[in-house]
């Protein structure tokens, strides 16, 4: 027992730290363009998006070549990458090189997810498998909801710790995973990796996600825009076109047979783009119209995380009652009322705990609700050999969200102004409402409807 939850602290701690960089540079964001001026937020808003559309596009690759060479040297490989460009990060002279250094970040953040997913099903006794899964999903909720809070600590010191403190943390987890961890290797890997896939997928969510951050400074009939919007619908039908002929494609099409699978997919992508978009949008208020400092915005933002880890946990007791396809629309609903309360009681005047913490504290129980709910119930229609290629898919799904919501609020939010963030947030809301109506899917379907999943190994392979 004492074991396996060593085991488990280790393979959450490694995704939760990836998750973590995923949204801990929020709140830095105008301490860095100080450190940097002449950048807009769209220039600034590259390190997120950089970072989340590398990670995005590798998740699945680098699952299947840890399948190939063992899981758990990947897993290490991993980490010592991410620590590497960790301490690079903190180092970098100018926003070209930061944004450059976290594409490697992302490298190897890429390889903690699926490994250490692969490996916690392989690692843990099966009846704790369940929890064990849930556990790691609320942890990696959990990391995209504390970011702000993180970084807003580590700001006051300077902007550079939010990237310095993963070295020793990174450290101490590759020693811990060499010790404890057992390796899991596939037995008949797939023999290709899709890497024209890969390219594809990167350079179509890059092309579409440059369009929308750059559409307001370049016009958005210019000739760039028109040009990236171009590229993307090229690089996107490349992709689809390339996962219908690929031997062992970047995203088997065959995981969405399973009912819950796919809809999962789909409910993630369109509630992360609500929430990262949100996310931001809460921070950069507290920031640029109420003036609140880096350390003071994080512990702003905290009481809506604190949130997600009960509520996270409440969700598996609930699940058991409670479908989980109600169960996540119901926070995806939360998420957006949060998002109404707040664009209908904000004003110019710093009013924290009348105007902001009701709405966020909402927005915290909707993450905990869905987040882990949505990763937890993905996988449960795939066989267990298939359940790390299906958390890649899914959490591939949510950083293309991140990505696109990101995008989709620099394009809203033209000015600093109260009325731009009141429009902002009724996009997010509007947003998060699709996505309760997409996370119904999870609920089971009639068995006379249910599609089964087969895997390719005994089919054609897609």
């Amino acid at each position: 027992m004492q074991k396996s939850s060593q085991v488990l602290a280790i393979l959450c701690g490694a995704p939760f730290l990836a998750g973590l960089d995923l949204f801990v540079v929020n709140v830095a964001f105008a301490d860095i363009g100080a450190s940097f001026p002449g950048h807009t937020l769209g220039d600034l808003s590259w390190i997120l998006n950089g970072y989340a559309i590398v990670y995005a596009a590798l998740l699945i690759p680098i699952g299947r070549l840890a399948d190939r060479v063992g899981n758990r040297r990947a897993f290490v490989a991993g980490l010592v990458v991410f620590t590497a460009a960790s301490a690079a990060c903190a180092a970098a002279p100018s926003v070209g090189v930061l944004v450059a250094f976290r594409l490697v970040q992302a490298v190897g953040a890429a390889a903690l997810t699926p490994t250490s997913m692969g490996l916690l099903l392989h690692a843990v006794p099966a009846a704790r498998r369940a929890l064990s899964v849930r556990i790691w999903a609320a942890t990696n909720a959990a990391a995209a909801a504390i970011g702000p809070v993180v970084g807003g600590l580590l700001v006051e010191l300077s902007w550079r710790w939010i990237f310095l403190i993963n070295v020793p943390t990174g450290v101490v987890l590759v020693i811990a995973a060499l010790r404890a961890v057992p390796d899991y290797r596939v037995p008949d890997p797939a023999t290709d990796l899709d890497l024209v896939g890969a390219a594809a997928l990167t350079v179509g969510i890059g092309a579409l996600a440059l369009a929308l951050v750059e559409g307001n400074d370049w016009g958005w009939g210019s000739s760039g825009v028109v040009a990236s919007l171009v590229v993307a619908a090229a690089a996107l039908a490349g992709f689809a076109l390339n996962t219908a002929r690929h031997p062992s494609p970047l995203i088997d099409l065959a995981l969405f047979r399973a009912r819950t699978f796919a809809w999962a997919n789909v409910a993630v992508w369109i509630f992360s783009a609500a929430f990262a978009a949100g996310l931001l949008a809460g921070i950069l208020w507290l920031q640029e119209v109420w003036g609140y400092s880096a350390v003071r915005t994080g512990l702003a933002v905290a009481p809506g995380p604190l949130m997600v880890p009960i509520f996270a946990l409440g969700g598996a007791a609930l699940i058991r009652r409670v479908p989980a396809g109600w169960l996540a629309a119901t926070g995806c609903l939360l998420w957006a009322a949060g998002s109404v309360l707040m664009l209908t009681s904000v004003g110019p005047t710093p009013a924290y705990a009348t105007e902001i913490l009701p709405g966020w504290l909402l927005g915290g129980v909707g993450v905990g609700l869905t987040l882990p709910t949505i990763l937890a119930t993905a996988t449960a229609s795939l066989p267990p050999a298939r359940s790390a290629t299906g958390s890649a898919v899914v959490n591939m799904s949510r950083q293309v969200g991140t990505v696109l919501g990101v995008s989709v609020l620099v394009a809203v939010l033209t000015t600093s102004e109260p009325e731009a963030f009141r429009r902002a947030w009724a996009v997010i809301a509007a947003i998060a409402v699709v996505a309760a109506v997409a996370a119904l899917g999870l609920n089971p379907a009639a068995p006379s409807q249910a599609l089964r999943y087969r895997s390719t190994a005994s089919t054609r392979r897609l």
